[in-house]
């Protein structure tokens, strides 16, 4: 068995992984640490979120930095805040036993000034997020000539984000560096190509196959109608009284309103949408991690970077347009070796996307039965007995009581305290599931289907929104489709899922008026139904995009 020690680490370090509980490395550490302890080589390192990539890189970081120079010579960076922290908070633990290094996280939405001081006290470690990183070399604040390693973390989630420019600005502006290392879960070309041009030769370990679903999730997927995609969640939630996880949907307005729904009926949830500010965020993520809230729902933009432990439900909403998404929504959950659940919410017309999906990640999708009403009261029931029978009366003067409540109790049967128990609990559940409907869409044959003269629904291509513009994608709305231009192209990092995805969320709108994309390398056009034209067109022309103001207009106008 490999540990940690015959990695060839600073028995330092072996102390602290030993301190923590790790007795053996992970497979990305196992085979990154050895070549990461050169600190000549570059290396791309494809692993799903939660395999352990922070040790994988931090432990030889931590070895390789010179804690007697106190000026930065090593910077990772990464897409947000809350994965710079988490890293930051990583590294602290594996450097507790070597004195005079000292790690600092720098990100956006908080004082810079107190950043700037910070760093002018003799900081090893950078990390950072790509913007607040450029705000201080630009103030001459950091010196990148004097970095020795740069790490890129979760390098596929930085493209994605629009960090492109901001990457290679970096990496032009670190000339010293002996080496480059780059993590991702996944390999776009976009990445293919950043390691061409900015890394020598690197060595490239892949951990499970790229896109492949983590073996420790169960894919579940319930099929209902469109217009019960809300009802069938609330159903799922009640049906799971344990449940601790993230509901992802396609837009903001479709996140704040499913909030605001469940927080009404009475649910511990918030949402994670780019309108919050920086406060507003790290209150509600605060409330997450304590289990203040059970349920927080997001986003893919805003989730991005988030690392919560023992998550157990990752719930699809609505499926993602790309599987690169599914997979790191689904990543979520069953980390660290325990197990998670992935479910999405699908309705007949999608059973074609979620079979792509299923053949890309290489895992069996298992189709499940929407509770009945009688399902969640019993679930519920039982639940409620198990934490009846396991609440601990050990702490407490419980017993001076005991003589009063057997004296107010002396005419009542131990069945009739129990059942007026239960009606106290599940009173409001009783009623509201009494006359519940089954909320599963059945399967109908082809024969039947025949018979009444009906057409079986078409497939759509999981892709399509990627066919180069070769296709067009199905429309199911019954207006005329308009073109749109709009000044933001593959320059500006993004590419077919990631943009679509954009201008959805910028603009509240559905991916249903949507028709074909065409991205060139400057501008896209986009086919949109004429009805949403306008409402696109007010909520992102003229808005600013990484500095550089956004031009969209109606391209017959042009």
């Amino acid at each position: 068995m490999t540990t940690f020690d015959g990695l060839g680490l600073d028995p330092r370090l072996v102390q602290a992984t030993d301190a923590l509980g790790f007795k053996q490395p992970t497979p990305i550490q196992e085979q990154a640490i050895p070549v990461l302890l050169s600190g000549t080589k570059d290396l791309v390192g494809l692993a799903q979120t939660g395999t352990g990539k922070t040790a994988a890189f931090g432990l030889p970081l931590l070895q390789l930095v010179d804690a007697a120079q106190k000026h930065p010579q090593a910077l990772v960076v990464c897409p947000t805040r809350e994965l710079c922290l988490q890293i930051v908070n990583e590294l602290e633990q594996f450097k507790k036993f070597i004195p005079g290094m000292h790690v600092l996280a720098v990100y956006g939405g908080t004082s810079i000034g107190l950043q700037i001081r910070d760093l002018r006290r003799g900081i090893q470690i950078v990390v950072a997020t790509p913007g607040r990183l450029i705000d201080l070399i630009e103030r001459k604040a950091i010196n990148l000539e004097q970095i020795s390693y740069v790490v890129l973390d979760e390098a596929d989630e930085m493209l994605n984000m629009g960090f492109q420019d901001d990457i290679e600005f970096i990496l032009q502006n670190t000339p010293k560096r002996d080496a480059t290392w780059l993590f991702s879960a996944t390999m776009p070309p976009e990445i293919r190509r950043v390691s061409k041009k900015y890394m020598q030769s690197p060595m490239e370990i892949t951990v499970g196959k790229v896109n492949t679903a983590n073996k420790n999730i169960d894919h579940q997927y319930y099929v209902t109608s469109a217009h019960q995609r809300y009802e069938t969640l609330k159903r799922i939630i009640d049906f799971n009284p344990g449940i601790y996880g993230i509901i992802f949907t396609r837009t903001k307005v479709d996140a704040q309103n499913i909030a605001e729904k469940l927080t009404r009926e009475g649910y511990d949830i918030d949402a994670l949408h780019g309108d919050l500010t920086q406060q507003q965020r790290d209150k509600v993520m605060g409330e997450f991690r304590d289990k203040t809230l059970q349920l927080l729902i997001a986003t893919d933009v805003a989730a991005r970077g988030i690392d919560v432990k023992e998550i157990t439900h990752v719930i699809n909403y609505e499926l993602p347009d790309d599987v690169e998404v599914y997979t790191h929504r689904s990543g979520r959950t069953g980390r660290a070796g325990s197990t998670g659940i992935a479910l999405s919410i699908v309705h007949s017309r999608e059973i074609g996307k979620l079979r792509q999906i299923e053949r890309i990640v290489q895992s069996q999708f298992h189709k499940m039965e929407i509770p009945s009403g009688k399902d969640v009261c019993r679930k519920q029931f039982f639940h409620f007995m198990d934490k009846l029978l396991q609440t601990d009366i050990s702490h407490g003067d419980y017993e001076t009581y005991v003589p009063m409540l057997a004296e107010k109790f002396a005419d009542v049967t131990k069945e009739e305290v129990l059942k007026r128990v239960a009606a106290m609990e599940f009173d409001r559940f009783l009623k509201y599931y009494e006359n519940a409907e089954d909320l599963n869409v059945r399967e109908r044959s082809r024969d039947a289907g025949r018979e009444r003269g009906a057409r079986e629904p078409r497939e759509r291509n999981f892709n399509r929104a990627d066919d180069g513009g070769r296709g067009r994608r199905e429309y199911n709305g019954n207006g005329e489709m308009t073109k749109l231009f709009v000044n933001l192209g593959t320059k500006d990092g993004f590419y077919k899922a990631s943009f679509l995805q954009f201008i959805l969320d910028m603009s509240d709108l559905r991916k249903e008026v949507l028709g074909r994309i065409d991205m060139k390398e400057m501008n896209s056009w986009i086919e949109i139904d004429r009805k949403a034209a306008s409402q696109m067109i007010r909520a992102i022309d003229g808005k600013n995009y990484k500095g550089r103001r956004i031009r969209m207009n109606d391209a017959n106008s042009r």
